[in-house]
């Protein structure tokens, strides 16, 4: 071995970048192992961070110290809250950003980081020894010690590129597959599977007639995505809105012979939310048009996304497709759009610490583990960062709960439940929206952050200084009754509290008082429903157990408890065919085995 690290990760994507940066930020020493350090954290598909549920996802990885939301704050270039008609358990932030300003940023994060160093390699082996991972090999023979190893390989793995009926091995158009780190993975016995996604084409915006367009504007109050980001006074670029129509709709059509996706070429299964444009128009025949967003690509750039366009059709189709669409009659495309097959592992695989059960030490994070977007990627790169850096140290793990946070929906629906398609979050997975809100994030996983060594001191002193302001100004409120004004519709704080209210209340401090105030009732009821969630989640089942000695359970129950390995009750109860009698008998067991151990 030619160095020593105490983590290393493989992948410089956004899953990458947020193990890299947890691992060495908690004080290991980090390997930061990618192909290209020209691309750390870059955007492969469309220039924007967030949306429904992954806006909130963005703000759990900056109160628990990732760095996603404030590269986010650093290359904004348009922001939007979403769902601002309904209410706050489903409001969610989303940015139009600069893509190589947040690529930047980000490479500079990391580059600054001294417990990091970044080299560029490809892995081809992982190395195991006794079922502990020792270390990986690159394909140029270089080999790098570790106790733990942190894989994120994006699309990377066996990546293969469609366009039209011509494919070519690429983790991303015009850069390499990894295919030797796959192999490995298979070796060590890792159950692999096969996805798909895609991307658009991107247009040149010399040739847009936008006096032909909808002009979208961003929000004028800009609410920062990083609770740690005080104000953004960036000017603001704005969207564009055009659809496809009949003309765009029948020239799909002639070219679904030549289609990757309809031929049985990819295999892969695809993206359910976010289908291909050829995939939409066979989906829906009765839709006479579809939305497309043009979104910049960045200030310094003319390029533009042409969002709901994804396709993998041949490039002549594609050039006719855009030149279908009122706007973009005369439109140039710059790189064109295309389709990309990948492997990825079954997350069953894997302990909501995101470490693998079969090998100590090996976690997987990203798209590996069968999930679709930056935001979700980001989030599995923070997890599997922190419990590589914390097993390291001989520390306990970070596991969140589905009562705590979107990522630990995110974790506990992967490893409990698995999928067979890209795993995109949404609110309607989370039961416990109203008090997992964007604006409370840092209230709720800002104590855990710092707990692990993410959050400075002062961070973490004015996060406490916050909640005490807010629970002050509730309480003032309740106390002069102007708490049951608040409560009625169309009555907002600022029209209620303009006498007496505390002079140095924020906006972001307002926006919680005013939701708890106007949510109580629904808050209590779902912080009830937490505290009995709470108790069959706080029964812990030993590591030790063997369901198959376990009287009165099915067997097809019995196989799939040995598989998913729950680690309480609770997930337990959420694997797919097991019954709450089962749960029942399961309970009795573990006291029994409990009490026979001691």
């Amino acid at each position: 071995m030619t160095k020593k690290y105490d983590v290393i990760v493989v992948g410089g994507g956004h899953a990458g970048c947020e193990a890299s940066l947890a691992a060495s930020g908690i004080g290991c020493k980090t390997l930061l192992l990618t192909m290209s350090v020209d691309t750390i954290g870059l955007m492969s598909c469309n220039p924007a961070i967030g949306g429904l549920a992954k806006g909130q996802l963005v703000n759990e990885i900056d109160a628990i110290g990732g760095q996603m939301a404030r590269a986010t704050d650093a290359a904004l270039i348009q922001f939007r809250l979403l769902n601002t008609k309904k209410g706050p358990a489903v409001r969610s932030s989303r940015a139009q950003v600069d893509r190589q300003a947040y690529r930047l940023y980000m490479r500079s994060i990391i580059e600054g980081e001294p417990n990091l160093t970044v080299k560029e390699g490809m892995v081809d082996e992982i190395l195991v020894k006794n079922g502990l991972i020792e270390g990986v090999r690159t394909s140029l023979g270089e080999t790098y010690a570790a106790n733990a190893l942190v894989i994120t390989p994006g699309t990377f793995l066996n990546g293969l590129l469609h366009i039209g009926l011509e494919h070519m091995p690429g983790g991303r158009i015009g850069e390499r597959n990894s295919t030797g780190l796959s192999a490995s993975l298979k070796n060590l016995g890792v159950r692999l599977g096969r996805l798909k996604t895609g991307t658009c084409a991107r247009l040149d915006g010399k040739t847009i007639n936008f006096d032909k367009l909808a002009v979208q504007h961003g929000d004028e109050d800009v609410i920062p995505f990083s609770f740690r980001t005080k104000k953004i006074t960036r000017e603001q670029l704005p969207c564009y809105i055009t659809y496809t129509n009949n003309k765009t709709h029948d020239i799909i059509r002639s070219g679904l012979d030549r289609s990757p996706l309809f031929t049985g070429i990819i295999k892969g299964t695809g993206v359910r939310y976010c289908p291909s444009i050829e995939d939409k128009i066979y989906r829906f025949p009765g839709r006479d048009r579809h939305h497309i967003f043009l979104e910049p690509e960045g200030l310094n750039t003319t390029e533009y996304y042409p969002n709901g366009i994804s396709t993998s059709l041949p490039i002549d189709v594609q050039e006719k497709i855009v030149n279908s669409i009122e706007g973009l009659e005369k439109a140039k495309i710059t790189r064109p759009g295309y389709g990309i097959e990948y492997d990825y592992s079954d997350p069953t695989q894997l302990y909501p610490t995101l470490e693998t059960k079969a090998i100590a030490g090996l976690y997987l994070a990203g798209q590996i583990n069968g999930t679709t977007g930056y935001e979700e990627a980001a989030s599995l790169g923070l997890v599997g960062g922190i419990n590589a850096a914390l097993k390291v140290l001989g520390k306990k793990p970070m596991i969140l709960d589905r009562s705590q946070s979107y990522i630990g929906v995110l974790i506990d629906d992967l490893v409990t439940k698995g999928t067979n398609e890209p795993y995109r979050m949404f609110t309607s997975r989370v039961e416990y929206r109203l008090i997992l809100r964007e604006d409370n994030a840092d209230l709720r996983l800002t104590p855990i952050g710092h707990e692990i060594g993410l959050i400075s001191d002062a961070q973490y002193s004015e996060t406490m200084q916050k909640s005490e302001k807010i629970d002050r100004e509730i309480k003032r409120l309740k106390e002069s009754r102007m708490e049951k004004i608040l409560r009625r519709p169309g009555v907002s704080y600022e029209e209620l509290a303009s006498e007496g209210k505390p002079d140095d209340l924020r906006p972001a401090e307002i926006r919680v008082v005013e939701t708890e105030i106007k949510y109580e009732g629904f808050i209590k009821r779902q912080l009830g429903d937490v505290s009995r969630f709470g108790k069959i989640e706080g029964v812990r089942i030993p590591e030790t157990i063997d369901y198959k000695k376990i009287p009165s359970l099915s067997s097809e129950i019995k196989e799939k408890l040995s598989m998913i390995k729950p680690v309480n009750l609770g997930q337990a109860s959420r694997i797919s065919g097991v019954t709450p009698a089962a749960i029942s008998i399961l309970m009795i067991y573990i006291e029994k085995f409990r009490k026979e151990s001691r």
